[in-house]
């Protein structure tokens, strides 16, 4: 058997079933042997960057392993962004590299591999010789998956049409593990909650799987309950439920985060941006909860363990000592409705950012699978087009870059193809990473519905000419019509440049066949600026 036939029938005994990608001569044969000797499907993508990202929608909403094969030299640098994403969201993915052959010296796409890929905080295994590179793929496997991160797998052009004898490799991967807390831990941690008189539990995603449990303890102590950006829509419809909290939190949720003289910090990653530059750390005890041995140094109390079980030990904790509850949620529900909404008038052309985006909230499908790609329009979109599930919510904005989901919905349509999958992303973004890989949607057939908040140009560098009384005018573009060039690439397309357009845009989705552009306009000086 080819080694290229044998590593395709290795991916396919790993449990692999679809492989994101860009043909070079390094790969396509490994491609061919997937697609036509183990049924299984390959998505072509325009760009390899764009195969990136679609690796990580399919892991990040999946849960399992991302395969992705590029070819060598310029096709590799192509992925280090995707790479980098993929290690600071913590996403098991295989990057297959194809490599120039070993006995080439002059190929012009020659260029160590290895030295692009470590610097990117990814692993690296290469395949050594024909003989032993099947046990080198389940050992790149094994890794991702473990370590929860990408790791290229590296094998050189030459070795792929060499005869090897196919033999299965085991993965032997650790059986999943419930980590306990330690009892005076626990014990420290109940203290600081007995003397609270307003706590408040904030989850992230580490705590998605132990809602219940979760919300038990919340309601035992009275507190109200928000999230993280990448736990939003866990506790929708909930008593006590603040929606989201940090940077994105409503004015209300703010100000009762302020009054709270406790936070319970549950699976959730206290960075700068769900901590609003620090102000949820600050006037308050800290309690965190998680798994992570490492990180949490510096607050009042930590426990180490599975959300769930800890937050059933506090609770039992609390029972034991008979520590009251607070009243403190009890105030949520009419305090949230007392900020009326607000706002400025918006040029001609254009339409109120809220406005139209909560009405599209109300018409796009549900059950739906959310995207978001990055950029100024964040600070409206993350806050109106909702998200009933955090498991189905796609967010490949862990190292910043615009441009990133249009690649992460493709991938994350393929997992449930029942689920339509709406990404919202910017104009800007929608012409850096997403105008050639719309192509791709509609080549797929995917039920795909894309939401551009439009502001005609790069709106996070036009508050800042602003504020520093620079020329804006170099912030903005006149892009093409969108929609036209949805049409163009054989999607459909509607624009909506006022609330009445709104109607047009209800029913563009209702009708749809194929991937979907709704090109919202919107006024630039009117967007809520980027905290920094």
């Amino acid at each position: 058997m080819k080694l290229h036939a044998a590593l395709a029938r290795a991916l396919a005994g790993h449990g692999v079933d679809t492989v994101f990608g860009l043909m070079g001569d390094a790969n396509m044969f490994l491609v061919h042997s997937f697609v036509h000797e183990m049924k299984g499907r390959y998505v072509a993508a325009a760009h390899e960057a764009g195969a990136m990202f679609m690796g990580f929608g399919y892991a990040a909403l999946s849960g399992r392993l991302g395969v992705v094969t590029v070819t060598h030299g310029p096709a590799l640098t192509n992925t280090v962004t995707g790479l980098v994403e993929a290690v600071r969201g913590r996403v098991p993915l295989l990057l297959i590299a194809g490599d120039t052959a070993t006995t080439s010296r002059e190929n012009i796409q020659d260029i160590p591999q290895r030295d692009v890929v470590l610097p990117t905080g990814a692993g690296f295994e290469q395949a050594r010789t024909p003989e032993t590179t099947l046990a080198d793929l389940a050992i790149a496997v094994r890794r991702a998956l473990v370590e929860q991160r990408p790791v290229v797998f590296n094998v050189p052009s030459d070795l792929m049409w060499t005869d090897v004898r196919y033999d299965e490799v085991p993965l032997h991967l650790p059986q999943p593990q419930t980590p306990y807390p330690d009892p005076a831990a626990v014990r420290h941690a109940a203290a600081h909650i007995a003397v609270a008189q307003r706590p408040l539990v904030l989850a992230g995603r580490g705590a998605i799987a132990a809602r219940r449990e979760v919300l038990a303890l919340a309601a035992r102590i009275g507190a109200p309950v928000a999230t993280t950006l990448k736990a939003t829509g866990l506790f929708d419809g909930e008593p006590g439920d603040l929606g989201l909290a940090g940077g994105l939190a409503a004015p209300a949720t703010r100000q009762l985060i302020e009054e709270s003289d406790l936070l319970i910090a549950v699976g959730a990653g206290l960075n700068r941006y769900t901590t609003d530059n620090g102000a949820l750390l600050t006037g308050r005890r800290v309690v965190v909860i998680d798994t992570a041995p490492d990180g949490h140094t510096g607050y009042d109390a930590a426990v180490r363990g599975d959300a769930g079980v800890v937050a059933e030990a506090l609770i039992t904790q609390l029972d034991a000592a008979t520590v009251p509850g607070s009243r403190f949620r009890d105030a949520v529900a009419w305090r949230l409705d007392r900020f009326p909404r607000s706002r400025p008038a918006t040029s001609s052309g254009t339409v109120d950012v809220e406005t139209a985006l909560r009405r599209i909230d109300e018409i796009l499908p549900s059950p739906r699978v959310v995207v978001s790609d990055g950029g100024r329009f964040m600070m409206e979109s993350l806050r109106f087009i909702r998200v009933s599930d955090p498991r189905s919510f796609v967010f490949p904005e862990n190292f910043g870059s615009i441009g990133t989901g249009m690649g992460a919905a493709i991938g994350a349509a393929t997992v449930h193809p029942a689920d339509p999958v709406v990404l919202v992303c910017g104009d800007g973004g929608f012409m850096h990473g997403g105008i050639g890989e719309f192509a791709t949607a509609v080549r797929e057939g995917l039920d795909l519905i894309v939401v551009v908040c439009n502001d005609g140009g790069y709106g996070a560098e036009h508050v800042q000419f602003v504020d520093r009384g620079l020329d804006p005018r170099l912030s903005l573009f006149s892009w093409p019509d969108l929609a036209t060039v949805a049409g163009a690439l054989g999607g459909d397309g509607v624009t909506v440049r006022s609330t009445d357009d709104l109607a047009y845009a209800e029913k563009a989705i209702a009708d749809r066949t194929r991937p979907l552009l709704v090109d919202v306009r919107l006024d630039v000086r009117q967007m809520t600026p980027m905290p920094h």
